[in-house]
Parts: C-alpha cells; sequence; structure tokens
C-alpha cells in the first residue's frame, strides 16, 4: 500500500478523472447509512444534480460481497464512507468506473482501476467521509461552498471534532459554523431538564433517563424552572454553568472537567440556529430506523422531513435509554480489558454501535478496556466494539483476526470497528473474540 501525493492533490486528480469518465454515463452513489455517510450521500447527490448528471443513490448499512457483485457494471460507481475494506472485491466484481471517497482504515493493496481518495494514502489526516465528499465537489465547482455545513454534521456524526486541523478549519469557516465553549450534552438549544434525562454522552448516573434525578440534579444547582420552562444550556451564565459542570462530574467521577467542556458547533438549518450534534443525531436515528430518505430530505432542508426526522429521533432516544437500562441489568461476559454484552433480540441491532460509544465514553470501565456489544438482525448477528480511550488496542484489527477464521464481514477504525456474522457462528464468534481478547492482553502487558 504506497502513499501517494498530498490529499488536496490527490482530491484535484481523481475529479478531473471522475469528469471526464461522467460525460455520458449514468452514475450509481453507494454511501454508509450513518451520519457521516448520509451527509456525504446528500452533498454529492446535490453536487450532480446542478451538473444534470443522471444518478441513483443506495444507502446501505454494509457493504457485502453479494451486495457488490449484483451492482449494474455499464455506470460509474461512487462509493461513499466505506469499501476501503471491500478492495479485492470490487476488483472481482467487474465493476469498471469506481471512485471511493472514504476515511477507513485500508488492509489491502489498492487495485489499479480503482480511484480512490482516503488519508490513509494521503498524509493521515483526521477526517470525516462528508469532509471528503465536500472537498471533491468543491473542486468541482467551488459554489458547492453552501454544502459545508452537512460536511461539518457529518465530522460531528464520526466525532471528529476534536481532530480539527487546516484542513477541517478552513471547513468549518465555509460553512460560516457558530462555535462557542460549553457543556457538551446536547441540544444545548433546548430545556435542561429534557437534554438531561436523554443526555447519554456522557451518561450520567442516576440522570440519564431518570426525570427525579434530573429534577434533583436541577434544584441542587438553584436552576429553577419559570413559568414551567427551564433555561437551555446556551442561556445559562457563567456561575450557572459552573455549578452544573460540578454538579455533574460528582455524579460522574471518572469525567474529567476538560472531557465534558468543549466546543459546541450551531448551525443553520431550516433558517434557524441548531446544535450540530443534536442534527447528526438526529440524522443518525433516521437512518436506524431504517428511513435513510427522510434523513437526506432533512439534511436538503425540505420542510415536511423535518417533523418526521423530530419524532424518529424522539423514539430513538427511547430506545437507546431502554437499551441502557437493559445493558445495566444483564450479565456481562468480563475478562481482564474487556466486556461483551451479547443483547441478543433485547436490543435493536441498529442501536449495538450507539450503546458501544456511550459505554467507551461512561466512567464505568478502565481506559484500555474493550466494549463489544452483539444483537441480532435477521439471520446475523451485528457486532460492535470499542476501545474506552484513545491509547488502547486496535480493535479493527482484533475483529479481523476473529472473522478471518470465522468469515464475514468487518471495517471500521482502529478505536471503533463493527462486524456482520452468521447467527450460527454466535458462540464460536465468542470463544474467539475472548482468546483474541486475552492473548492481546498478555502481549500488552509482557
Amino acid at each position: 500500500m504506497k502513499e501517494g501525493n498530498s490529499l488536496e492533490t490527490e482530491i484535484k486528480l481523481v475529479v478531473q478523472k471522475f469528469l471526464e469518465k461522467a460525460k455520458d454515463k449514468e452514475i450509481q452513489i453507494i454511501s454508509h447509512f450513518d451520519t457521516d455517510g448520509i451527509t456525504s450521500a446528500t452533498i454529492m447527490l446535490q453536487t450532480l444534480k446542478k451538473l444534470d448528471k443522471k444518478f441513483s443513490v443506495k444507502i446501505v448499512k454494509s457493504l457485502e460481497e453479494k451486495f457488490i457483485y449484483n451492482l449494474p457494471k455499464n455506470k460509474i460507481t461512487i462509493f461513499l464512507d466505506l469499501a476501503s475494506g471491500s478492495l479485492n472485491h470490487i476488483e472481482k466484481s467487474g465493476l469498471k468506473d469506481v471512485f471511493i471517497i472514504d476515511h477507513h482504515e485500508i488492509n489491502q493493496e489498492v487495485p489499479k482501476d480503482i480511484n480512490i481518495i482516503n488519508p490513509e494514502l494521503n498524509g493521515k489526516q483526521k477526517i470525516s467521509g462528508s469532509c471528503l465528499t465536500y472537498l471533491f465537489c468543491k473542486q468541482i465547482n467551488p459554489e458547492n461552498k453552501e454544502f459545508a455545513k452537512l460536511a461539518i454534521l457529518g465530522m460531528i456524526g464520526d466525532m471528529l471534532e476534536k481532530d480539527i486541523d487546516k484542513l477541517n478549519n478552513g471547513i468549518l469557516e465555509d460553512g460560516e459554523i457558530k462555535r462557542k465553549r460549553g457543556l457538551l450534552i446536547y441540544p444545548s438549544t433546548r430545556p435542561l431538564n429534557r437534554t438531561l434525562e436523554f443526555c447519554s454522552n456522557p451518561f450520567i448516573p442516576e440522570v440519564t433517563g431518570n426525570i427525579k434525578g434530573v429534577l434533583e440534579l436541577l434544584r441542587e444547582v438553584g436552576l429553577n424552572s419559570t413559568n414551567g420552562k427551564y433555561k437551555s444550556l446556551l442561556e445559562l451564565n457563567k456561575e450557572e454553568m459552573a455549578k452544573l459542570v460540578t454538579a455533574i462530574i460528582l455524579r460522574n467521577p471518572k469525567s474529567k472537567n476538560k472531557e465534558i467542556i468543549g466546543d459546541i458547533f450551531l448551525i443553520k438549518l431550516f433558517n434557524k440556529l441548531e446544535d450540530a450534534r443534536e442534527l447528526s443525531a438526529m440524522i443518525n436515528a433516521c437512518s436506524r430506523f431504517g428511513e435513510p430518505g427522510i434523513a437526506i430530505q432533512l439534511c436538503m432542508e425540505i420542510p415536511k422531513a423535518k417533523k418526521r426526522a423530530e419524532s424518529i429521533h424522539v423514539k430513538h432516544k427511547q430506545f437507546i435509554i431502554s437499551g441502557l437500562k437493559f445493558v445495566s441489568e444483564t450479565e456481562k461476559i468480563k475478562g481482564n480489558g474487556f466486556v461483551i454484552i451479547n443483547a441478543k433480540d433485547k436490543i435493536k441491532d441498529t442501536i449495538t454501535g450507539t450503546i458501544a460509544s456511550i459505554l467507551s465514553n461512561s466512567s464505568l470501565y478502565e481506559e484500555g478496556t474493550i466494549i463489544t456489544t452483539m444483537a441480532y438482525y435477521e439471520d446475523k448477528i451485528k457486532v460492535s466494539a470499542r476501545s474506552v480511550g484513545r491509547n488502547g488496542r486496535n480493535v479493527r484489527e482484533v475483529l479481523s483476526r476473529v472473522i478471518n477464521i470465522i468469515g464475514g464481514e468487518v471495517g471500521g477504525h482502529q478505536c471503533a470497528a463493527g462486524c456482520m456474522i452468521t447467527r450460527e457462528k454466535e458462540q464460536e464468534f465468542i470463544n474467539c473474540l475472548k482468546k483474541n481478547l486475552e492473548i492481546e492482553v498478555i502481549k500488552v502487558s509482557n
């Protein structure tokens, strides 16, 4: 796998090739179903609309081998926010004009006929799929600057806002994003009682999902309602904010001040300033409820999609709270430096990753612990793994080793990865994962 040009140079070269190929051919966009993938697809489809190109869009949960082989061969194929782990399948599938815009790890040689934009090959910057898609589309036409705010939504969806470098900063400026320092609980624009009740990142023991605990906390810090309405985070003065931060840290002693205070990004959507993390969570919720079309319409600011997206999001938050309740009460498979939670059919497969992420950001587990959640999906099992903190083992590598033995699809990053296995491999997967995690601990501790 060879390192190439700078990322910006590579984008220019790939855009030239794409525009040449796209003169008289239909385009099929295949994008991932999370916020990063949805915002990437929306940026791309609006760019192609402006070019008056004929195109189709498919949003997928994962890129399975069979799906790749069944794609029409006579179209240009653009993969967004996925496909870096499926290069061999793409090469064998007979697809001709393939373009990949992705930021996931590459662990195989890039075939010469595949055009790929991936920071793994060009400088290893921390950048989301949506930001890469935005830079690609802005290269096609500088007027596509209007889609910068969508790129930022995708970046926040992939929790990359802590890694803002020069490139990402330029996108923030293009999107006219407002930044404020504050408590990283969202939405910062809604009344505090509702915000705290559904707050899952950070997870606040005895407050998240517990309205009685919420009201106790607010009383304790002297934040009372006026005419039955509580202030929003953005309306708090410095003293109120400091008291609230202290009360949350006392309930969550492992969370350090710097981890729960940070930049709040405010984005203008439907002519109103909204908390980007809330919008990002809403897009994600729509996809995970099988409504990626609503998520795309929300990104395109189509009014009727807003109400539908809001009601899906409320349901999604309720699923997460009940999922966290199930996790707190269920028996877990534990070992040195790892926890496996096999939810079977008790948690929706679409929120396993969300639950794993919340647990990895909570104060419940030591740094370096690998948290793996499993849930049934039709005749398969969806597996999500997260590392607590940023200095742990490479979870994608751990899952890859297991999948190489038992079969399945794997993808993701060093700290967050997932795979799909068949249901009959359930016990074999757990045994093999435990074995690998135990070997890994021995290796690390030696």
